[in-house]
């Protein structure tokens, strides 16, 4: 005969657990949750449910410490198990547990004991949706399950898993950042509940990381699909969800993979009225997704997108030429930018150029620089004077940098040897326009606009220093574009020096056919040894004869080859190369070498690339020409221009045989001639 189960005094522990300290408290926590493990405390023990009541009411108090709160919530979790009635009401009302879900945020056995009673009340229906509406409690959960965090992350992610079943969790965990319940609900969803998600996503404020885990985990196709095969609702909330995850580059990718292009054209030339709604942010992912390259593999769209700008809302326009911008100005839209022109892009945009919507003239012209990146003629011939004249106007009125960076990039790119493009700019004052322009971004702070726009500048400077007209040039020194040139050299970019030292060039070209004898006859006072130049041996000034030497390039132009960015190097050679002339070389020699010249020289021999290192060593032959300058660099000249000789470009041997034979380690009747 079984023995009878021994009596459990109830009212002991009741009184223990409401007026104990914590100490005691914890003990007969303990004690309850020990009773109740081995089946000897249930609901007939506590009819009226004044232990669970004593449990909670102590849990929620303040003063409780950590140990008595993970003892009560121990003993809540055995009681939960062998309870019902009043008692399971009362764990499963909101009151109760909000004071568990608080101790998910205290320490690791706390919070432990906490997932765990909440993982054994979660089979109640009530309890599930009470959970997800405690504030804080879907975060908490989300943040537990990505720590990773033994004894918790798992339970965090089983109860997360058993909350999904409510869509308005699954929304509390998505604005967490846990995206996988609803990439789920997107791909097996109800219809309904797929609009919801969709719309939630594209109302929802996502950090780039957030919007590549949902590409990452498959939002993407779910959404495309919506946008292809659902209803009109469905293709809405599917549109704005992919309008707010498609300015990720990796997403943009993916939906250019998933074939979503041509549909989205096809919704962009579609006279449907119920679809009319749907034909901005279709714009805006096309504007989004451009920025990918994978876009050029699709060899119509640059075309189709350029028929629609004259159908189109300003809306739609402005996304249509960010479009079309993204695209022409991809490294190798070369083709892309051809076939734009062959459809009459440039015709197109001229309008644009007095549009009064900002955005969409800035776009516009930002889309034209691009398409004169590389065929400037064609480009100049479809310019009058008064597209040209616009041009100056924008670049000279309190617009934005922006739009005078693509005004002045525009006209830069134009082929300098149209003369007729020069005397339009010339009668438009553009020149002091655009020297006060350049002293005013010196001075401002460094910006991708201001590059941009200093880069533009010193190539409309080529234009106005060309060798073939000395007029022009001496208008150009005359209104101080030789400081200008000079400052860039210094501080511009690597393209912004490049143009710098052409213009440099060019000037300096002029000098030998300016220069003036040091001491002419009809003088009466001897003039200054200040403003003679050694170099040429005359009386030379920047705004007389454009000396180099004069206008303190040399030190600049030579540090430009010194620096780690080779892309000016062959411009710089070019206009330290004219102070090596057969008339001027010797002199030109010492003042190059007192700048570090031979140093540099030798770096871009080595190192440069190969028409750099033709010119660099052809001024270097002439260099050590000098025997001052062979004392001093010959033995370490020597070893690199050997293996030169023996491993660099056989077309480069005979020169380097000459600078041999001068360092007498070759003789001059030497093969390498």
């Amino acid at each position: 005969m079984a023995m009878a189960r021994a009596a459990v005094d109830v009212e002991d522990l009741l009184v223990r657990v409401k007026t104990g300290a914590e100490a005691d408290l914890a003990a007969a926590a303990r004690e309850v949750a020990a009773l109740a493990a081995n089946g000897r405390l249930g609901e007939d023990d506590d009819e009226d449910g004044l232990l669970v009541a004593a449990l909670l009411a102590r849990l929620a108090a303040a003063a409780a410490t950590a140990d008595a709160r993970v003892s009560v919530m121990a003993a809540l979790r055995r009681l939960a198990g062998c309870v019902a009635g009043e008692s399971k009401e009362r764990l499963a009302s909101t009151e109760a547990l909000s004071s568990i879900v608080r101790s998910l945020s205290r320490d690791a056995d706390e919070r432990r004991e906490a997932i765990a009673v909440l993982l054994d009340l979660s089979d109640i229906p009530q309890v599930r949706q009470r959970i997800g509406r405690i504030k804080g409690c879907v975060v908490m959960l989300v943040t537990l399950r990505n720590a990773h965090e033994p004894g918790t992350g798992d339970d965090a992610d089983k109860l997360l898993a058993i909350l999904s079943s409510n869509p308005q969790n699954v929304l509390l965990m998505a604005e967490a950042g846990y995206f996988r319940p609803l990439i789920q609900y997107l791909k097996q969803g109800s219809d309904m509940n797929k609009v919801l998600m969709a719309t939630a996503i594209s109302k929802m404020f996502l950090s780039e990381h957030m919007k590549s885990s949902l590409g990452e985990d498959g939002a993407i196709e779910p959404l495309v699909d919506m946008f292809k095969h659902g209803n009109l609702e469905a293709k809405h909330s599917a549109l704005g969800a992919l309008c707010n995850l498609s300015s990720s580059l990796q997403n943009a990718e993916l939906l250019i993979n998933s074939g979503i292009t041509g549909p989205l054209l096809q919704l962009l030339f579609s006279v449907t009225s119920a679809l009319m709604a749907l034909r901005e942010p279709a714009s805006a992912i096309l504007a989004a997704i451009a920025q990918s390259e994978r876009i050029l593999l699709h060899k119509d769209v640059a075309p189709q997108m350029l028929s629609l700008l004259n159908l189109s809302s300003p809306v739609i326009q402005l996304h249509l030429l960010r479009a079309l911008n993204s695209i022409s100005g991809h490294a190798n839209a070369k083709r892309a930018r051809s076939k734009i022109r062959q459809n009459g892009g440039v015709q197109l945009l001229l309008p644009f150029l007095t549009e009064k919507n900002v955005g969409i003239k800035i776009a516009a012209l930002h889309l034209m620089f691009h398409l004169s990146k590389d065929s400037s003629q064609e480009l100049a011939e479809q310019f009058r004077e008064t597209h040209l004249d616009i041009f100056v106007k924008i670049i000279s009125s309190p617009t934005s940098r922006d739009e005078k960076a693509a005004a002045v990039g525009i006209l830069s790119n134009l082929p300098a040897t149209d003369k007729k493009a020069t005397e339009i700019l010339m009668r438009a004052n553009l020149l002091p326009i655009l020297i006060t322009l350049f002293e005013a971004n010196m001075a401002a702070a460094v910006t991708p606009q201001r590059m941009w726009l200093l880069e533009g500048i010193a190539g409309v400077f080529i234009r106005f220093t060309v060798t073939w007209d000395r007029k022009l040039q001496s208008s150009a020194v005359g209104h101080g574009v030789v400081p200008c040139l000079v400052k860039l050299l210094s501080e511009g970019s690597v393209d912004a020096k490049s143009k710098a030292a052409t213009s440099l060039a060019q000037l300096s070209q002029s000098t030998m056919a300016l220069r003036k004898s040091k001491t002419p006859r009809w003088l009466c006072v001897p003039p200054s040894a200040e403003s003679y130049c050694t170099v040429h041996s005359c009386q030379c000034t920047v705004k007389s004869t454009f000396c180099l030497v004069k206008a303190g390039a040399v030190h600049p132009l030579v540090q430009t080859l010194e620096g780690e960015e080779r892309g000016a190097d062959g411009a710089a050679l070019e206009a330290l190369g004219t102070l090596m002339e057969d008339e001027v070389w010797e002199n030109g020699s010492r003042v190059i070498e007192r700048a570090s010249g031979i140093h540099a020289l030798l770096r871009i021999a080595e190192a440069g690339e190969p028409s750099s290192q033709d010119k660099a060593i052809w001024m270097l032959e002439r260099m050590f020409r000098l025997e001052a300058h062979r004392e001093r660099y010959g033995e370490i000249a020597q070893a690199l221009l050997i293996d030169l000789a023996q491993k660099g470009d056989p077309a480069l041997k005979p020169m380097i045989g000459k600078i041999l034979a001068h360092l007498e380690l070759l003789q001059t009747q030497s093969s390498y001639f």
